[in-house]
């Protein structure tokens, strides 16, 4: 199993970026996939969330309605799309996923619940 994140960069307040996760080694549709961030001095955190199967996302507050996660099986990449970004959205962003099987309505928010990482993908929001 392999994650590749990508699709960072240096934005303004306010502008958006797309980034991926192409992933290898296994079933898309069939993993839960997350991406978490990690800014300068502070703790991962979890900022997105798709069940496996249904594809169905999950955001926490702080990045609801302006985050979308998106997911294409053929193509075997998942998308986080950052619009209206801000200053505290700098961060580094990574993917994960996990092949271990729960409920049908779970959602994995927590960094043990994922087995793989992509490396990462720098995201800097200029005010």
């Amino acid at each position: 199993v392999q994650l590749q994140a990508s699709g960072g960069g240096l934005v303004q307040t306010g502008g958006s970026l797309r980034l991926s996760c192409a992933a290898s080694g296994f079933t898309l549709e069939t993993y839960a996939i997350g991406w978490f961030r990690q800014a300068p001095g502070k703790t991962r955190e979890w900022v997105s969330a798709m069940r496996p199967n249904d594809g169905v996302p999950h955001y926490p507050d702080s990045v609801k309605g302006r985050f979308t996660m998106s997911r294409d099986n053929v193509n075997k990449t998942v998308y986080l799309q950052l619009n209206s970004l801000k200053p505290e959205d700098t961060a580094v962003y990574y993917c994960a996923a996990t092949g271990a099987r729960t409920g049908t309505y779970y959602y994995r928010l927590f960094e043990y619940e994922y087995d793989y990482w992509g490396q990462g993908t720098l995201v800097t929001v200029s005010s």
